[in-house]
């Protein structure tokens, strides 16, 4: 990726499938009663960022330009930008050899399995 960005365009079928189960924070958030705006995770996700900049694993303005592009085109249909934002980091973490697919996939199905198991 280039300092402007370009990003990879390109869309990653477990990002896809995460994209269509529609569980946006500002839709599933009544459902529990919870008046917050932000997810819960949305502090984890800006700690993430800064660590990746401050290592130079990902600069900001890099990550900024890919986020942008990726949001106005491969996750334009996503109405929550913390959403969009998460969505486009993974992305853009994938295509940048930072984390491999199966070792996302794998983390999901124990997290999922904690989850459920709860």
């Amino acid at each position: 990726m280039s300092a402007r960005g370009n990003a990879d365009l390109r869309r990653i079928a477990i990002l896809e499938a995460i994209r269509r189960q529609g569980k946006e924070w500002d839709v599933i958030a009544p459902r529990y009663g919870v008046t917050n705006p932000d997810p819960p995770w949305k502090t984890s996700l800006k700690a993430m960022c800064e660590c990746l900049a401050a290592s130079g694993a990902l600069p900001t303005l890099t990550r900024r330009h890919a986020e942008d592009d990726l949001a106005q085109s491969v996750y334009s249909e996503v109405s929550s930008a913390p959403e969009r934002e998460l969505l486009a980091l993974v992305h853009t973490m994938l295509n940048e050899g930072l984390v491999a697919e199966a070792d996302l996939a794998g983390r999901m199905r124990l997290v999922r399995a904690r989850l459920e198991a709860a």
